[in-house]
């Protein structure tokens, strides 16, 4: 079972890439004219459908790849370099830019009972950066107390944003324009390191494997 230190930076990885705080300017624009009984459940659906999604990629997520035939340790880098985009974006603003258009366009295609599904569960919380975050975690959690413990972080994960959602009217006013733009700043420099760390084991892993193919054949 891994050790805390690579919990922590699983949480924090899935933490940064859902990015609960950032979402919560985005529920209410979604559920604007909803009461507050209607967002709750709006809420609950979404959050359960995000976790059912991240799951089965942290679960499945090298049999998926097995499937396909890509290796673990390339999918680590490509993922990486995805997540170095994403955190690119977080930086520079673009992906908080992003996520608005994905709404309204969700808001005037969906009925208003559906966007729990889209826009809100996918792929604003099961994004590509969250799902990807779960395949390469599942690699280092590979055996049962860690797929255990992956689950666990998974759904503190999709607790934690549940409740940003329910309080998303007061955190929205507490942070401010502001206060989202520095926090997200802040969360897009901490996924940049942990992408480029991302990519550095996969890269490391790619020469292990092709030096022992070599040795192999």
């Amino acid at each position: 079972m891994p050790g805390f230190e690579a919990m922590l930076n699983a949480l924090v990885t899935l933490l940064v890439t859902v990015d609960p705080p950032g979402l919560a300017p985005l529920f209410l624009g979604v559920t604007a004219g909803m009461n507050r009984a209607e967002r709750g459940q709006v809420a609950v659906r979404a959050c359960l459908i995000g976790l059912l999604v991240l799951t089965v990629f942290a679960l499945a997520g090298s049999v998926i790849l097995s499937v396909l035939g890509i290796t673990l340790p390339a999918f680590r880098v490509a993922g990486g370099v995805l997540l170095f985009w994403i955190a690119f974006e977080m930086i520079f603003e673009r992906r908080q830019e992003r996520h608005e258009k994905s709404a309204k366009r969700a808001i005037t295609r969906d009925e208003i009972h559906n966007i729990a599904a889209f826009p809100l569960a996918i792929p604003l919380i099961a994004g590509p950066g969250a799902i990807s975050a779960s395949v390469l975690l599942s690699g280092e959690f590979s055996d049962p107390l860690g797929k255990a413990a992956l689950f666990g972080i998974i759904a503190l994960v999709l607790l934690i944003t549940y409740s940003v959602f329910v309080l998303a009217e007061r955190v929205d006013a507490f942070l401010g324009e502001t206060g989202r733009s520095i926090l997200t700043r802040l969360l897009g420099v901490l996924l940049a390191a942990l992408a480029v760390q991302f990519v550095s084991d996969g890269i490391k892993d790619l020469f292990q494997l092709a030096g022992a193919t070599a040795a192999g054949g």
